[in-house]
């Protein structure tokens, strides 16, 4: 398993079915949280502004219609679990906050 962490930049491959097609979609954006740790119903946050709009997907680690997980980059220093405080920041506030 990935080192999947608050403050990370991961993008997230789905799996989506179609009728009778299946085709695989990409999310990328910032870890806001992990819950659960390590037990089988553990889930991790994902934010990303798109169109000026914050969209955040909450996604099982352990569920089949995630095809991959890529990290992308790890923040250097991240002093709490949860990072909720974020969503009112910009990317420039951001990236001075989490120093990645």
């Amino acid at each position: 398993m990935q080192k999947i962490k608050p403050g990370a930049k991961v993008r997230v491959w789905e799996r989506i079915k179609e009728g009778d097609k299946e085709r695989q979609s990409s999310f990328e954006g910032l870890v806001l949280a992990r819950k659960h740790g390590k037990e089988s119903g553990s889930t991790f946050t994902v934010r990303a502004v798109l169109s000026e709009v914050g969209v955040e997907k909450i996604y099982p680690i352990h569920c089949p219609s995630i095809a991959k997980i890529d990290v992308l980059s790890s923040p250097k220093k991240v002093h709490k679990s949860k990072l909720y405080y974020v969503r009112g920041f910009s990317n420039k506030k951001i990236r001075e906050r989490i120093k990645s």
